[in-house]
């Protein structure tokens, strides 16, 4: 597909810049940003809207910079020409009837966090405050009666009390009626961060008590409202926030409507990919950010295409990264993994890391103080938040989920490694029990040692990788315990006589050295994989390096691997000082 469809405002040869970070529209399509057109949307939305219209989708998935091109079209005094060549320019008739017709007032809540109720309540005055200010012509307005306009002034004001707060957006949008004539659009971005942070931060009931009152006055009552729409990361149950509103239209990541809106399609990162000359790195990408399924559509998280096709537009060999993982915090993993017991959900853990699929029963509609009452919410807070995808259309509320990616998968692993390194720190007397073996030459001891933290683990492992590289994970795993041992100079991938040892530990007090060389035992061949051990150990002479730093006793491990089981053989060699 031709970049140009996609992206309108090509520029001859000169490549349009990357919008990272950028979620305003008017300035992203003025200042000669790339943009993929997601003005259909607004079609799609004038044929099917609502009063209030919800959309639920992961963070970094373009909400924001939907809803300021939602701004830029509906908005009186908006500049039409921002959408010249876009989609929607082709329903000439809507843009007659809806483009610049009616005021807007937007604000966005995702900024509104603070370790107590107070700070975050002071931010939401802030959110109002600068609304007020973008709107501050209302002051001027002949259609204003003096009491409108001492009421408007208590808007701007840093220090409005609870009432003011809970009226504001109503207010706001009755001004703007009596001013034009014109019933209001109301966009509410983020709506819900508010409340993730007052669940973290133990203030949930007074924000709750507090987003309601905002939110009933401004979208239950109101009759200066055209309609509304709103954005977040989860559909918070109406008995929570929506108390009285008739019937909000809800559109999940289930839902097949706007199913394209947010998020990049495979044909859009194509054509992306091969305008920046970056053609040769679609497959890469899209093992690293595809994945996503929003109703029948498979989607590519934004965030991630545009932070990785912008380091390829300077270099093609570029590795990708989890740009997505470093925007803000994956708790609910963390907290996924540290439930899971020695049952069915650590083996269910396992099988969605390994690229298989899992069928749960899924509810969308939750409120923040249930996410982690059990864990079956968490399995529905993974799939609203995008941590889990569907691996099909679910045909009733038993979804088959998956992990949508690598970039997600890594999360995962990252998040089960943490945890174990945790549980190793705090249990010092195995920790010592198994250096202990270890420097002995007790391969019995070992092995029964880290079988047992093997068995206590999470399993990490990938059907879709090399044997090779399924040694990794534990590889990883002993590296994460002795890393531990303080007095221990511990070593890993180590160059060493002709080649890369996995594990080189020196201990240099006792004089004893240790190599460790750690294979997977396909289909549990153990006696295969140990003799491959020591072969390579002797082969490459992987003892050089120790006997040339004079070290008196060194033991050679081979360690080989399947599923939560090892083998483990060791081999002791002297080494006399040389006179």
């Amino acid at each position: 597909m031709d970049a140009n469809m996609v992206n309108s405002n090509c520029n001859g040869n000169q490549h349009q810049k990357l919008p990272v970070g950028v979620d305003g529209f008017e300035k992203l399509r003025r200042e000669n940003f790339y943009y993929i057109d997601k003005t259909s949307m607004i079609r799609d939305l004038l044929q099917s809207w609502g009063e209030v219209n919800l959309f639920t989708r992961p963070r970094r998935f373009g909400k924001s910079l939907n809803m300021s091109m939602l701004k830029s079209f509906f908005e009186i005094g908006s500049d039409a020409t921002l959408f010249d060549g876009l989609e929607i320019s082709k329903e000439t008739d809507l843009c007659d009837q809806y483009m610049g017709k009616f005021p807007v007032i937007l604000i966005s809540l995702k900024g509104i966090e603070g370790n107590t109720y107070e700070f975050a309540r002071n931010l939401a005055v802030k959110v109002i405050n600068e609304e007020a200010r973008r709107l501050q012509f209302l002051l001027e307005s002949e259609n204003l009666s003096a009491k409108d306009k001492e009421l408007y002034t208590l808007l701007l004001n840093s220090d409005m009390d609870d009432e003011t707060l809970v009226y504001s957006l109503k207010e706001m949008s009755e001004f703007l009626y009596k001013h034009y004539g014109k019933k209001v659009i109301i966009l509410i971005d983020e709506y819900d961060v508010p409340l993730a942070k007052a669940n973290q931060n133990g203030y949930y009931k007074d924000m709750v008590g507090l987003i309601r009152g905002m939110f009933n006055q401004a979208l239950k009552t109101n009759d200066s409202l055209q309609f509304a729409v709103m954005t977040g990361c989860l559909r918070v149950s109406k008995e929570s926030i929506f108390t009285g509103l008739n019937n909000p239209k809800v559109f999940t990541v289930s839902d097949n409507r706007f199913s394209n809106s947010f998020g990049f399609t495979d044909e859009e990162v194509i054509a992306m990919l091969e305008y920046y000359g970056a053609d040769g790195c679609y497959e890469t990408t899209k093992e690293w950010y595809n994945g996503y399924r929003f109703g029948d559509t498979n989607v590519y998280c934004p965030w991630d295409v545009i932070n990785f096709c912008d380091e390829l537009r300077f270099d093609l060999t570029a590795r990708p990264k989890n740009y997505w993982i470093n925007s803000s915090g994956n708790d609910v993993v963390r907290r996924f993994v540290a439930c899971a017991d020695a049952g069915r959900t650590k083996s269910e853990i396992e099988a969605l890391v390994a690229g298989e699929v899992v069928t749960k029963e899924i509810h969308e509609e939750l409120t923040y103080n249930e996410m982690y009452e059990s864990i079956d919410n968490i399995w529905s807070v993974l799939y609203t938040t995008g941590y889990l995808t569907l691996a099909e259309k679910p045909m009733d509320d038993n979804y088959r989920l998956q992990i949508p990616n690598r970039e997600i998968r890594n999360i995962f692993t990252q998040q089960i490694m943490a945890l174990f390194k945790e549980n190793v720190r705090k249990d010092g007397e195995r920790l010592s029990e198994f250096c202990d073996a270890l420097k002995t030459g007790d391969a019995a001891e070992v092995e029964r040692i880290f079988t047992d933290y093997l068995d206590k683990t999470i399993t990490i492992r990938d059907t879709a990788v090399r044997n090779e590289k399924k040694e990794n994970y534990f590889h990883g795993i002993l590296v994460g315990i002795l890393g531990f041992k303080d007095e221990w100079y511990v070593k890993s991938n180590e160059q060493t006589g002709d080649g890369y040892c996995d594990i080189l530990i020196e201990i240099e007090r006792e004089d004893i050295g240790i190599i460790i060389e750690v294979k997977y035992a396909d289909r549990a061949k153990y006696t295969e994989a140990l003799d491959a051990a020591f072969h390579q150990i002797k082969e490459l002479d992987y003892v050089n390096k120790l006997r040339n730093e004079d070290f008196h006793t060194v033991y050679k491990y081979a360690i080989a691997c399947f599923k939560r089981r090892c083998r483990v053989r060791c081999e002791k060699e002297i080494f006399e000082a040389e006179e």
